[in-house]
């Protein structure tokens, strides 16, 4: 067993997943693979009977869609149970250079009490994804060193699992969208975390754009819900300025709405604002990691 897992959450695209595979493989310090699969269509489970007798992976399915939030939280407290020392977390579509583990170690040496460590995230044609951008407590993302980070996402997110430990897990109910972002803050506040531009992955999404309900497909709405319900719920438990910056965001996203919107504008509006109310009520508790 090594002192790292790298945990990869998948739903219902294989050939991404194997691709990811494939790139952990090649890390030049080895890790063991756990795959959580929220419960896939697809044909995953079978895809991955290639490595059965490799004893490359580890292989769970969750018996559902528990969303990427419920997918990181049933993956960590699975490689907490088996007393890992990092917990290297991702999604099926991050190809990981080979020694993205090795830099992120290096820095977890020189700063062993660290909460998380993040790495440059690339798109597929070189470029910053900007999905992925990291918030900074100082410096610049154009950094070559290590610098102080506030927020990240979970791709290619390194943990401690002592950190993990004491701050619970990510939250499960927010489904989709924003557990990443109230997981590393409320790790941050705790604990030293760190951006390190020397660990270099790529994440192989459809566009370099980010989500825009003002320009995304119809059938993708529903999913924003989860978006304006879980960014209130961060604001509240924050309070002070990050209240002030979901009111603009909410405001300015209804604005986008109107003018750039190609179509169902009031089923677009409607999301946010009714999602952002059942922020207001949303309370779900923190998961116990000990």
């Amino acid at each position: 067993m090594n002192q790292t897992a790298a945990l990869i959450v998948t739903y219902n695209r294989k050939d991404l997943l194997l691709d990811c595979i494939e790139a952990l493989r090649q890390s030049t310090v080895p890790c063991d693979i756990i795959v959580i699969d929220n419960a896939s269509t697809d044909g995953t489970e079978a895809a991955l009977t290639v490595y059965s007798d490799t004893g490359v992976i580890q292989y769970f399915n969750t018996g559902s869609n528990l969303g990427g939030a419920g997918g990181f939280n049933y993956a960590m407290k699975t490689a907490l149970k088996e007393k890992y020392e990092y917990l290297w977390i991702m999604d099926d579509d991050c190809l990981v250079t080979p020694t993205a583990l090795e830099e992120l170690l290096a820095v977890a040496k020189a700063h062993p009490d660290f909460g998380f460590l993040s790495s440059r995230v690339l798109w597929s044609d070189g470029s910053r994804c900007r999905m992925n951008e990291q918030k900074l407590l100082e410096g610049s993302l154009d950094s070559s060193k290590p610098v102080r980070c506030r927020q990240a996402t979970f791709v290619s997110l390194l943990f401690r699992a002592e950190a993990v430990q004491k701050v619970g897990l990510p939250i499960s109910e927010f489904f989709i969208w924003g557990d990443d972002v109230e997981y590393t803050r409320r790790l941050s506040k705790m604990f030293t975390c760190w951006y390190v531009p020397a660990s270099v992955v790529i994440h192989k999404t459809a566009n370099n754009e980010g989500s825009n309900i003002a320009t995304d497909s119809a059938a993708r709405l529903p999913r924003y819900r989860f978006a304006y319900r879980n960014e209130v719920y961060i604001a509240k438990k924050e309070k002070g300025s990050r209240i002030l910056y979901q009111g603009a965001k909410i405001l300015y996203h209804s604005a986008r709405v109107l003018i750039k919107a190609p179509d169902h504008k009031l089923e677009r509006l409607g999301i946010i604002w009714s999602g952002s109310r059942e922020g207001l009520s949303f309370d779900p508790q923190v998961e116990d990691a000990r």
